[in-house]
Parts: structure tokens; C-alpha cells; sequence
């Protein structure tokens, strides 16, 4: 009801889709599990779908104001599937509000501390660890994501804003 009386105000609820599937299909490479050795859980899966958000929000930065609708696309519905995915883990509403804004902080602290990482290489390896270990990682897993998440980046900066926002991100 709300949709058609501010129809104007209310999101597309496709917005951002493609971007967001394919953070997603990147985020669930087996090799982040396997030979990174992020965990294999939930909180490990969040860490490397918000590293990879991360990352593609500053890739958006970049490209200034053309960037912002794309960026705000993705955002959102990074947004719309952690309340989903919440909500289908049982999480009531008197939880769901700070749980979803506690999600969207890690993304947030992710964000800038990829914007740091990549306007210098000396920190790319302990932006790695905090974005994707809460504890001790053998320095082969690090050095394994380190390089992957570089590759990423790298890829990224080749790709134009429109490739992005359709989704192309390999």
C-alpha cells in the first residue's frame, strides 16, 4: 500500500540486484573457505561478503558523483538481504533493527578501512586479517586472500561504472 501511495519513495526492489548477486557469487568461492581459511560459518561468510561489498563501494567512490546511485543501490540491498536473511534465522523485530545496524556498521568499517588499504599497499595484508579473521590465520591462508582480494581490486579498477552496476565484476 505504501509502494503505490509514494511510489516515488519507495526503492526499486531490483535496484542493485545484479551488483549485490555478484558480490555474492564472489563471496562464496570456495577458495575464501579452503585455502584462506576464513571460517566457514556464518559470521565467516558475512566477513567476506562485506569485504567484497566493501571493496566494490570504494571502486563506486571513485568514480564520484556518477558512482553515488550505484553505490546507494548496493547498499541497500545489502541492507534488504541481512534483514531477510535475519528474519529467516528466526530473529524477531524487537532484535532484528539493531542486529541489521550492527551488520551495516561492520560494512561500514570495512568500507573505510579498504579506502585506506588501497591508497596504500603497506596495509593491504592487516587490512586483509581485520577485515576477513577475528583471530590468528596462518600466514599462507593471509597471504592467500590477501592476493585474491587484490586481484579483486585490480579487476575492479578495469571495469566500467556501468559493467559494475550490471553485475560484471569478473
Amino acid at each position: 500500500m505504501l509502494g503505490f501511495l509514494f511510489r516515488r519513495l519507495t526503492a526499486d526492489p531490483d535496484r542493485g540486484a545484479e551488483l549485490f548477486a555478484a558480490a555474492t557469487r564472489i563471496a562464496r568461492e570456495p577458495h575464501w573457505f579452503v585455502k584462506g581459511e576464513v571460517p566457514d560459518t556464518l559470521d565467516g561468510r558475512f566477513a567476506v561478503l562485506a569485504t567484497v561489498t566493501a571493496l566494490v563501494l570504494v571502486r563506486l567512490e571513485g568514480e564520484g558523483e556518477s558512482g553515488n546511485a550505484t553505490s546507494v543501490a548496493l547498499t541497500e540491498r545489502f541492507i534488504e538481504v541481512m534483514e531477510s536473511e535475519h528474519r529467516e534465522l528466526g530473529l524477531g523485530d524487537p532484535t532484528l533493527g539493531k542486529t541489521v545496524r550492527k551488520l551495516v556498521g561492520s560494512l561500514a568499517r570495512r568500507t573505510e578501512l579498504w579506502r585506506g588499504a588501497v591508497s596504500g599497499n603497506d596495509v593491504w595484508d592487516s587490512a586483509t586479517r581485520e577485515s576477513l579473521y577475528k583471530s590468528e590465520v596462518s600466514p599462507d591462508a593471509l597471504e592467500h586472500s590477501a592476493r585474491a582480494l587484490r586481484r579483486l581490486w585490480a579487476e575492479l579498477q578495469h571495469l566500467g561504472l556501468e559493467e559494475i552496476g550490471q553485475g560484471h565484476l569478473q
